[in-house]
């Protein structure tokens, strides 16, 4: 008899039998597909639309992908697109209001939100899924959209077996390997033995999906060898971070000088923001047309970054580029852990590769603590 507790090898037939029964099962697969030159999440159909044989080079503000002989379909690192942008979409309608004889009336919007099953989802990002959940589905109030699409989501994890030029995650204790989280969990193991996949089972929807697709229980040698694959990226990031003591550090050093020096760098275009898959700022705007009888009301993605996020009555709170990178760092790697009990970067580097001008998180991290200077807090 199956069990969750079982791991299974499969072979490229009975993945894709496992894409098949998410799709009969009603399923929207969202997996990555090659597009303009990067690894893009987006709908699929079965294996042939994997990025079979890409794989990527990355760097602080480098990104590229390269085509090999390998049979691999997943054998690059994070793309530009974070999973959020299935769950908490960039832009979405909140409601209208339609002009009428007593006054205007309000016409909640209503929307279907589908049932994804996301294909390859990395340890950093299942973790920062999981520090999403944190934001929107607890508390006293709960993000509507965001929690249905939750329960709805089915989660084919992947463990990372190669790390890339950007990733830290191993520093943030959120890969490579998967933890908690997932439907089923994926290893591609690709070797003179063959090409497979061996695959856990995270929950009863996992264990269903399995069923009658072909596979065999993983043997001692192929456990030790995916084992082997997964330490071995762990040993080879491109990046590390020490987050000993960093929020009491980074809260206690508002005025240090590297602050300064970041901020002749950076240039406020917010694509670390953008591309973080756990950054969650937004802000809302109404349009009504030209004749006033319309009206509508919209939420979208915005940043700290930007000069309007902080305006309140008088003016901008944070007005340079300083205070800005400031208050995001801070944020993500201190005051996070005192709003949701957790650090805000799982280490998927994201925020470094997409950085016009490759500024490296960890890199600014590492000038503070090596500095023995403190400054004290101003009001």
């Amino acid at each position: 008899m199956t069990t969750k507790s079982d791991t299974f090898v499969m072979d490229l037939s009975g993945l894709d039998a496992v894409l098949k029964a998410l799709r009969e099962a009603g399923y929207t697969l969202v997996g990555p597909t090659v597009q303009d030159e990067a690894i893009i999440y987006d709908e699929i159909v079965s294996l042939e639309d994997l990025p079979k044989g890409w794989t990527d080079e990355q760097g602080p503000g480098v990104y590229r992908i390269t085509k090999s002989d390998s049979p691999s379909l997943f054998d690059y690192n994070t793309g530009p697109h974070a999973w959020k942008k299935f769950l908490n979409p960039s832009r979405m309608r909140l409601w209208t209001a339609e002009k009428k004889a007593n006054g205007f009336e309000v016409i909640p919007e209503k929307r279907e939100i589908p049932a994804y099953a996301f294909i390859g989802v990395r340890a950093c990002d299942l973790n920062a899924i999981r520090i999403q959940d944190k934001v929107f589905r607890t508390g006293t109030s709960v993000e509507s959209y965001y929690d249905e699409a939750r329960d709805n989501a089915f989660v084919v994890a992947v463990n990372c077996t190669r790390a890339g030029g950007t990733c830290f995650c191993a520093s943030m204790n959120a890969g490579p390997r998967v933890g908690q989280g997932f439907d089923l969990a994926l290893t591609e193991l690709v070797s003179q033995q063959g090409h497979v996949f061996v695959i856990e089972v995270g929950s009863e929807r996992g264990l269903q999906i399995l069923g009658n697709v072909p596979k065999e229980l993983a043997g001692v040698q192929t456990l030790q060898l995916r084992d082997q694959c997964i330490s071995e990226a762990a040993e080879s990031m491109g990046r590390s971070m020490q987050t000993e003591n960093l929020r009491e550090l980074l809260v206690k050093n508002p005025e240090h000088p590297r602050w300064a020096d970041v901020a002749d760098r950076c240039l406020s275009c917010a694509n670390c923001t953008m591309a973080c898959p756990t950054c969650f700022c937004s802000t809302v705007e109404d349009t009504t047309d030209l004749t006033g009888d319309h009206a509508e009301r919209w939420k979208r993605w915005d940043s700290c970054f930007t000069m309007d996020f902080s305006y309140v009555a008088g003016g901008v709170i944070r007005s340079s580029t300083r205070s800005r990178y400031r208050q995001w760092m801070t944020h993500k790697l201190a005051t996070w852990h005192d709003q949701f009990g957790t650090c805000g970067c799982v280490g998927c580097g994201r925020c470094i590769t997409w950085c016009p001008v490759g500024i490296d998180i960890t890199e600014e991290v590492r000038a503070i603590q090596s500095s023995t200077q403190t400054h004290p807090n101003r009001p």
